[in-house]
């Protein structure tokens, strides 16, 4: 029997989402249904909303959430009934060109749910496949990973995006190792996520930069040991003042901007590295010196999702978060009910907010 239950839909591009009655089926074989209790108001939705994906409307929108299993199918044994997880959207195949050569955290085919949600008979695109501001979703069994139920939903589902992004980004994709300095470009849920793991890996300086001194306060909550204001100075050079003039080892841009990518790129010291985790638009380029690409060495690189391994990275963060090691409550500003994201958007639009979190 399908299950009809409450979701946010974005109908149409650039329209405000709506509260609507959406059926979930039971699950089939390799699917799991989950009961969501929390779920994060994350910039990705948004850009959903806008089009800045796909056109596939209708959406289903929604993705770092956690719940509880409430039914699975066929030949699933990964989770059970009555499971606390976190949802995830790499589900590792174990089959494409990237996990055959043993690089899973790279994994070009993910599974998700085989059978579709609807509303009035119309499929729709559930958000990175999860689709979790919804009463109940459908996922494939191996986006859902069983993490220690004393978590509280608020904070743990944020590592199913935003915190496993940032984090990831310093401590799979940099690399950030014992003694080394960081700067992160933007101090928003993932940058700060970033600064945690910058902290969590052992680096000795650790440099928040934003225009906003509210969020550079954060950045130092977080484990930044020094913060700049770029607004009123050259990061660039502010960077290097505090490196001995060398730059930084590995250099953050967690915004998704040429200009702050240009930043990143020559804020770090030779052979150091780059690492983009902001999201650009589609029409965004960097125009950078060749010479300088060459001549400073080192590695640019992208992280997708932090380069995380679900199964392997949830639980070991979840219990650091238990052992009082990382403090995901502090990512959470809000709660909020399952009718109040359109106004969730407005208010992280505007910076007031690191993460809103939906409780259900």
């Amino acid at each position: 029997m399908p299950h009809s239950v409450r979701a946010v839909i974005a109908r149409a591009q650039g329209e405000p989402v709506s509260m609507e009655t959406i059926e979930v089926p039971d699950p089939g074989p390799g699917e799991a249904l989950v009961a969501v209790k929390a779920c994060g108001v994350c910039h990705t939705d948004l850009h959903y909303r806008e089009g800045a994906i796909n056109d596939e409307f209708p959406f289903l929108l929604g993705h770092e959430a956690a719940g509880i299993v409430e039914a699975v199918g066929n030949d699933v044994t990964n989770v059970a009934p009555g499971d606390f997880v976190i949802l995830n959207w790499r589900a590792v195949c174990g089959e494409c060109r990237s996990c055959k050569r043993g690089r899973p955290w790279y994994c070009f085919a993910t599974h998700n749910a085989t059978q579709k949600m609807t509303l009035d008979g119309v499929e729709l695109s559930p958000a990175l496949g999860i689709g979790a501001f919804a009463e109940k979703t459908l996922v494939a069994a191996g986006q859902a990973t069983k993490v220690d139920p004393s978590a509280s939903p608020e904070a743990a589902g944020l590592i199913g995006c935003g915190v496993m992004a940032g984090l990831g980004a310093a401590m799979n994709t940099g690399g950030v190792g014992r003694g080394d300095s960081v700067a992160v470009f933007g101090c928003g849920g993932v940058g700060n996520a970033a600064i945690a793991g910058a902290r969590l890996a052992g680096a000795h300086t650790i440099i928040g930069i934003d225009i906003d001194a509210g969020k550079l306060e954060l950045a130092r909550e977080f484990g930044a040991t020094h913060t700049i204001d770029s607004s009123s100075e050259d990061p660039v050079e502010a960077v290097r003042a505090l490196t001995g003039g060398n730059g930084v080892d590995v250099a953050i841009e967690a915004v998704g901007r040429p200009e702050v990518y240009e930043q990143a790129f020559f804020a770090r010291d030779l052979a150091g590295t780059v690492v983009l985790v902001g999201v650009p638009n589609p029409t965004m380029r960097v125009d950078l010196p060749m010479i300088e690409v060459f001549g400073r060495g080192g590695s640019l690189k992208s992280s997708w999702y932090g380069d995380c391994l679900p199964e392997r990275d949830f639980p070991m963060l979840i219990d650091l978060y238990l052992q009082g090691r990382l403090d995901l409550d502090r990512f959470v500003s809000e709660t909020i009910a399952l009718d109040e994201v359109e106004e969730a958007f407005h208010r992280m639009e505007r910076g007031e907010v690191i993460r809103s979190v939906v409780v259900l």
